[in-house]
């Protein structure tokens, strides 16, 4: 019993560090490369192949220009029901991106999120990574969205980078 006790005392300092490094302080997304990173202390632990808006080069001006924004953002929610699979929301527009918009007479758009699979696609996974095809969301695999739920809590900041 005693052997127990020393080991599991040992062993708990170690899985709590482990746990600590599954925890996303910060995300960041470099759309030039396809990829979302999780961050811990300023360092990747965990790297994500992305599809980005279909109208990917340049920040996100307006609705409907199918471009993924810029800047810095915070994961402000989880939708468990989402049209496509899960999905974290991105708090974008900004004041910045409302005022760009504005100057130009437009809408900022918004429902900017990271997001899995559409629902009911087949065999889309294989290949959605190939195209961009989003509205201006950020996409992963399903397996992968489940990673980054698990990684991530309401309340992250997000880093979107050209």
């Amino acid at each position: 019993m005693m052997k127990k006790i020393i080991v599991l005392i040992v062993l708990l300092p170690c899985l709590a560090i482990a746990g600590d490094l599954s925890r996303a302080d910060s995300v960041l997304v470099k759309k030039h490369e396809k990829r979302l990173y999780l961050m811990k202390n300023k360092k990747p632990f965990k790297i994500y192949r992305i599809a980005l808006g279909a109208n990917s080069k340049g920040p996100k001006r307006r609705a409907d220009d199918e471009r993924t924004p810029e800047g810095t953002y915070i994961l402000d929610y989880k939708n468990p029901d989402s049209d496509f699979y899960k999905s974290i929301h991105i708090s974008y527009p900004n004041d910045q991106d409302i005022k760009r918009a504005k100057e130009m007479g437009a809408a900022p758009g918004g429902d900017i999120m990271i997001h899995g699979q559409k629902n009911g696609a087949k065999n889309f996974e294989r290949i959605h990574r190939y195209v961009n095809w989003t509205d201006g969301c950020i996409a992963v695999t399903n397996t992968e969205m489940d990673e980054i739920w698990a990684s991530v809590d309401v309340g992250t900041p997000i880093t979107i980078e050209p």
